[in-house]
């Protein structure tokens, strides 16, 4: 049997996938939730094999979220559900961790299929959003290339950002002032060639 969970703010969107996941008697729909932060705190005691995650959620988004579960349940498989096809969005989500996405429009028997796809091994996903993984992992080498320009300190202070640390906490941790800081961040900006801690995050954490 396999367990399913939901993650989907929208009551009607919520119980429409819970019914399709009933369709299948290989499929056990084991968690259903309204927000990411609840799913933090319930999927984990379920333990579920395939996540359908809505990538617009209130507070906490669903990128936000697969990043955080894929780090407590590694082998989950994790689909992202959203509306339209947002390439950029997607393609964040699939960096963080998550096996494909589905449109929210789509009918019962594609999103059966899309859990099978991921069961097995495949990733469901558009040629656009294809196109841009691939180029993803083309630029990882110039990526990690630039990554090595960066001093001791510095990896220290990214590896706090990409753990989701302020300035001001980083400061604390590595006993300097946030000026330092804010120093450190315009070198590692300049020597990534990035321009936001976020950009900055994604390109060092495929090393870290």
């Amino acid at each position: 049997m396999v367990k399913i969970a939901i993650v989907e703010d929208n009551k009607t969107t919520r119980e429409g996938l819970a019914t399709i996941v009933g369709l299948s008697p290989d499929y056990k729909c084991v968690c259903v939730c309204e927000t990411a932060e609840e799913a933090l705190l319930q999927i984990p005691k379920h333990q579920p094999d395939v996540i359908l995650m809505d990538i617009q959620l209130p507070n906490m988004s669903g990128v936000e979220c697969v990043a955080l579960i894929k780090e407590r349940l590694p082998a989950a498989q994790v689909i992202m559900v959203t509306v339209y096809e947002d390439p950029d969005r997607i393609f964040r989500a699939l960096s963080a961790g998550a096996s494909g996405y589905l449109l929210k429009r789509a009918t019962p028997e594609q999103v059966l299929n899309a859990i099978r796809d991921v069961q097995s091994g495949g990733v469901p996903m558009s040629a656009e959003i294809a196109r841009k993984v691939i180029a993803h992992f083309q630029t990882q080498a110039t990526a990690a290339a630039d990554v090595e320009k960066l001093s001791p300190r510095e990896r220290e202070v990214l590896d706090l950002v990409v753990h989701g640390f302020s300035n001001k906490e980083i400061a604390e941790r590595l006993s300097v002032s946030v000026e330092a800081i804010r120093w450190h961040l315009k070198h590692i900006y300049h020597k990534l060639h990035v321009h936001s801690r976020t950009e900055a995050a994604l390109k060092f954490r495929p090393r870290a």
